[in-house]
Order: C-alpha cells, then structure tokens, then sequence
C-alpha cells in the first residue's frame, strides 16, 4: 500500500516544508511588498484558471456544473464547515486570531482542484507511477512559498486535505478507471480551473468576495451528468 501512496506523501510533505519556508523566511517582508506580491499572485492563479478553462469542450455543460454544483456547496455550506475546522486548528494550536483559515482553506481549494491531482492519483494507484505528483508538488511548493508568506502557517495544514484526497483516488482507482473517461477529466479540469480563477479574484480584491469552497462540487457534476447521458444514450 505504501507504494501507492508515495506521490501523494511526498505531495504532502512538500506542502509543509515550503508553507513553513514561506512563513519564517519571507514572513518580513514590509506590507507594501506583501500587498503588490499578493496582487501579482492573484493575477497569476487567474490566469492559470482562466487558461485550463479555456479547454472546455462544452459550455453548457460548464456552466451547469458550476452553478447547480455551487448552490449545492452553499447548501452543504463546505466554506463555512472548513472555516470552522481552520478556527479549530487555530485556536487549538495556540495560534490567535489570524489568517490561519483564509490560508487552510484557499490552499486546500487550489490544491486540490485540478485535474493534476485526479490523474496524478490515479497513476500512483494504477502503476506505482507518482511523476504527475511529483511535478505536482513542485508547483505547490511555489505557491505554498508565497501564500504561506501572506497568509500564515494555515497553508501548511493544507497538506492534511490534500494527502487525503489523493490518496483516496489512489486507493479507489481500480475502481473507478473505466469511468473516468479523457472527456469527463477534461470537463471536470475546465470546472475546476475556473474555481481557481475565483480564487485569483479572491486575491486581487483582497477580500472573500466568493466563497470559493463552497463551489468545490461544481467539479464533479461533469461525471455525473456525462454518466447519466451515456447511460440512457441521449
């Protein structure tokens, strides 16, 4: 079992390591230079949304899935429920009041939403291959670098979800290998870039305008609804 898990611990791993480089290494930076660099890395994860949404193959189907899927969020109210384990965390490890849950709950989103960890999870239960992760955890470590400079050890704590998550698709692989077909990852991966343009948005305004968790089921409804078109041949 502990080969199949390996890309998504070394994935975890990373995520501490850089979270606690950014936190005590470029945590001094005056608040000029922590506003500017919070604004280019707004822009920067816009863009990276924006840009693996644009392979989308079907709109109406985006769109659905965002919509439908974040009223669903909002009902379950996932944003609020991960905020409150974030306060829990916080004030249990003795941190005070702080950006701890903006950075648990922004990095675990960002994290996790890609396609990157649904086929990197699968390669690692599948093969024993962890390349995608491993490349994976490198961007992740950048950026857990500068949100972790901005927003606190929650970011490090991200590594929780995010292990997690990816081990869950690497254990469940076998099972779900013929279901998950090269259209429903693109569609999913488009729904989930865009959640992480809202993010980038986030950053820009410097306010959670959007509660981005809460938008975190809009990225399997593409499955859902490519299923039940396949099954009853519409």
């Amino acid at each position: 079992m502990f080969q199949h898990l390996l890309g998504p611990i070394v994935n975890g791993i990373t995520i501490i390591v850089c979270a606690l480089l950014g936190c005590f290494v470029l945590k001094g930076l005056p608040k000029r230079f922590q506003d500017i660099t919070n604004k280019a890395l707004g822009l920067s994860v816009f863009f990276i949304g924006i840009s693996g949404s644009l392979q989308n193959q079907r709109i109406i189907l985006l769109i659905l899935s965002l919509v439908l899927g974040s009223a669903l969020g909002e009902l379950i109210d996932i944003d609020k429920q991960m905020t409150r384990i974030g306060k829990w965390a916080e004030n249990a490890m003795g941190f005070g009041e702080g950006n701890f849950s903006k950075g648990f709950v922004t990095a675990s989103v960002i994290f996790c939403t890609g396609s990157m960890a649904v086929i990197g999870g699968m390669n690692s239960g599948l093969q024993g291959n962890h390349d995608m992760l491993y490349a994976k955890s490198i961007l992740d470590g950048v950026f857990s670098i500068m949100f972790a400079s901005s927003l606190g050890i929650g970011v490090a704590f991200s590594s929780i979800p995010v292990f997690l998550y990816e081990a869950a698709i690497a254990l469940c692989s076998g099972l779900v290998k013929d279901l998950m077909t090269p259209e429903i990852i693109t569609e999913m991966s488009a729904v989930g870039s865009l959640i992480i343009a809202a993010i980038g948005i986030n950053f820009i305004l410097d306010k959670p305008q959007i509660k981005v968790a809460n938008m975190i089921p809009a990225m399997f409804l593409p499955w859902l609804f490519i299923a039940i078109e396949t099954a009853f041949d519409l």
